[in-house]
């Protein structure tokens, strides 16, 4: 297999490594049912963050900054989160923090600009990652927020595109890629299946954070449904377009609420403070495509990865590709033709679920455990982002 051991990161900077990745369950953004019904999103972070320095038995104040993605900073989720979990896990005050928005990949754009940190010079220690209560904060919050304080796509913008919204941008990708309904239907089938295994297995043990919730430990995912089958998916209505249209509810990520963090050290922080190095960045980007099609940037985004650090899809050992929609992930895979048995082999968020500000560092978190329950080399990490956007990120396995 081809290594490389020369990547932007080591040509431009310092190498940037991955100690510790965790997130939360994934619960389902139910007002009646959902895990985190009556928690703030500030606790679901906060969990995060607590794990992270209890695993790495680091002091809370090495950490010198903290990036967190965030779709919807509005009410529960506004005036910086990242800040108010801190605060609220009792963490020292001098330690800062910033919010960003990249839509789905905000997450893992954190990891990247605390990566970019690292690797400049600029920090040592870095906790990365994402939160979003999507029953606290419901998705059609900017449209309700754009009421009393204006549209963000005025007349002028409206004239250079038609703005649809994701669900119709899936159909738009299953008519470009001709992908049929029971091709999606297959593959979202395989996502409960493969997260059901996980779960049964305890593949999810070694990232994940385990809370009380609803009364109950949890320690696995709320949307997983074990006996989801291709003939009870048939069953869905189409849910985008009525008369014609191919995606359901069945072949699309849920709305869900959770959070995920990611801590990230220079070689000399992890000698100085004792930690465990699990991984390397070796390399991250993030691609812009159409805005209104949207959803196919992680086809760019991971050509551009493997084109410039000399690999084939065949070097990278396993992909996690957001699965927004079964769409999304199977347009990727012809044009990609990766190998199926290396693509999100313990389900995606079509089963587990998509808290969307939080899942770009979930995805890195159990790509790291995966790649060294399998004692793999190299993974790679793709989501596609509303408005027409693509993130990438190579990891490799540091064997301890």
């Amino acid at each position: 297999m081809a290594t490389p051991v020369n990547g932007p990161f080591t040509r431009a900077g310092r190498p940037v490594f991955i100690a510790e990745a965790v997130r939360t369950p994934i619960g389902k953004s139910h007002q009646e049912r959902g895990w985190f019904r009556d928690v703030h999103p500030n606790a679901i972070l906060a969990a995060c963050y607590t794990d992270l320095i209890c695993r790495a038995g680091i002091d809370p104040a090495a950490v010198e900054d903290l990036i967190i993605g965030c779709t919807a900073p509005f009410g529960e989720q506004s005036r910086n989160i990242g800040r108010n979990a801190w605060l609220q896990a009792g963490y020292p005050p001098e330690v800062p923090a910033t919010v960003l928005d990249r839509r789905c990949g905000s997450a893992q754009t954190a990891v990247e600009v605390a990566a970019a940190l690292i690797a400049s010079g600029t920090h040592d220690i870095v906790i990365a990652g994402g939160v979003e209560h999507m029953g606290h904060v419901p998705i059609d919050s900017p449209t309700k927020i754009s009421e009393l304080y204006g549209d963000p796509w005025p007349p002028e913008l409206r004239e250079l595109y038609s703005f649809v919204h994701q669900g119709e941008s899936a159909e738009l990708i299953a008519d470009r890629w001709d992908i049929g309904r029971r091709e999606m239907d297959e593959f979202a089938a395989r996502s409960h299946e493969l997260a059901a295994t996980a779960i049964t297995e305890g593949r999810f043990d070694a990232e994940m954070v385990p809370m009380t919730l609803d009364g109950q430990p949890r320690t696995s995912d709320q949307c997983v449904r074990p006996d989801t089958t291709v003939e009870t998916l048939a069953g869905l209505k189409p849910a985008f377009r009525r008369q014609d249209g191919r995606i359901t509810a069945g072949s699309s990520s849920p709305i869900c609420d959770g959070a995920a963090a990611v801590l990230l050290c220079s070689a000399d922080a992890a000698d100085r403070h004792g930690l465990t190095i699990r991984a390397r960045i070796i390399d991250q980007t993030t691609v812009g495509v159409d805005p209104i099609i949207m959803l196919t940037g992680p086809i760019p985004a991971t050509r551009k990865l493997l084109k410039r650090n000399n690999l084939t899809v065949d070097d990278i050992d396993l992909f996690e590709i957001n699965e927004a929609f079964s769409s999304v992930v199977l347009a990727w895979s012809q044009e990609l033709k990766a190998d199926p048995d290396r693509v999100n082999v313990n389900g995606g968020a079509i089963a587990l679920g998509h808290a969307v500000g939080a899942t770009g560092a979930r995805l890195i978190a159990t790509m790291v455990a995966e790649l060294e329950r399998r004692q793999a080399d190299l993974g790679l990490v793709s989501m596609c982002c509303g408005g027409g956007l693509g993130t990438g990120t190579i990891l490799q396995r540091v064997p301890s």
